[in-house]
């Protein structure tokens, strides 16, 4: 008796929980890291080659 009831309990729970409003995105802080983050990757990639190409070929 008790573990249907536990369960019934504990989907309500989960439904409440699966059902609440979504939390609001773009921390401009987040997002100033995020661009800081893509410009060091474009910086270290620009000028990269592949291993073996294009040295002394």
């Amino acid at each position: 008796m008790i573990i249907p009831v536990v369960a019934v309990l504990l989907a309500a729970l989960w439904a409440v929980w699966a059902q609440r409003a979504p939390r609001a995105t773009g921390d401009p802080a987040s997002l100033a890291e995020h661009r800081r983050f893509m410009a060091a990757m474009e910086r270290t990639t620009a000028g990269s080659t592949a291993p073996g190409e294009g040295v002394g070929r």
